[in-house]
């Protein structure tokens, strides 16, 4: 039964207009010498250029979870890049070996940066994007990366952060974006101290910021497979991030 529920999830998720006529590729480029293989999706009922919304994947990778998600994007309105941040053909088995590659990059964030700003490229430079609306989103893992994005100084509109890491950066004064954080108030992997030092920092840097935080929820509450997740919370949460991009694309 629960198997069941997860892919009539995952099946919402992925068709979330019968009107769109979504398109999509894999579309493989390079971060210096290491060659990324990320997805693009879009709507091809739609005519001229669209916002741009990265989707950055959590530590599994680019796998069908995230691709949903940019199928999804891309059923808004918008073109859906899903950045590579490990490199061709990595693609952890589990999550003990998502723990150690995440943890790598993790670990190096100036490599972490390089690797979702490449990403940000191929987005920026498709021939549909309005490069005048770009924004980004980011699950668990990916929460994290596009706070870092934000930090890297990259001039988008705003980045959205599903349950992902807080942990501060001195380097904060290079934000240009606004932000939205969508936190479950049950998380473990967050303390209460991280979210005190985060809010911290993004006073201190002047940033135009937003935590919604949702009670009963736990870490990865968007993800079907996981045992965390809150169907309610997962539709309360993407609402949010629907009028957050209505508000910094419109402005």
């Amino acid at each position: 039964m629960r198997i069941l529920l997860i892919l009539l999830i995952l099946m919402s998720i992925s068709f979330s207009s019968v009107s769109a006529q979504i398109r999509s590729e894999i579309i493989e480029y390079k971060q210096g010498e290491t060659v990324m293989e990320g997805y693009l999706a879009y709507d091809d009922s739609i005519k001229g250029k669209r916002p741009g919304v990265l989707v950055v994947h959590d530590w599994t990778g680019v796998g069908s979870y995230i691709r949903a998600r940019a199928q999804q994007l891309a059923s808004l309105g918008y073109v859906a890049f899903a950045p590579d941040l490990y490199g061709k053909n990595i693609r952890p088995a589990d999550n003990k070996e998502a723990a150690k590659i995440s943890g790598e990059l993790k670990n190096d964030r100036l490599l972490l940066r390089l690797r979702v700003n490449a990403g940000l490229d191929i987005l920026r430079n498709h021939p549909l994007t309005d490069t005048d609306k770009l924004g980004a989103i980011g699950y668990c893992f990916g929460g994290m990366t596009v706070l870092e994005l934000a930090r890297s100084g990259a001039k988008i509109a705003g980045v959205v952060s599903f349950h992902g890491n807080l942990d501060t950066s001195s380097e904060s004064n290079a934000i240009h974006t606004k932000v939205l954080i969508l936190h479950g108030a049950e998380d473990p992997v967050v303390p209460p101290s991280q979210i005190t030092a985060f809010e911290d920092e993004m006073r201190k840097a002047g940033v135009d910021w937003q935590l919604n935080v949702y009670s009963g929820a736990a870490h990865n509450f968007t993800n079907p497979i996981s045992p965390a997740y809150n169907r309610q919370t997962d539709k309360r949460s993407f609402e949010a991030m629907k009028d957050f991009f209505a508000e910094v694309f419109n402005p």
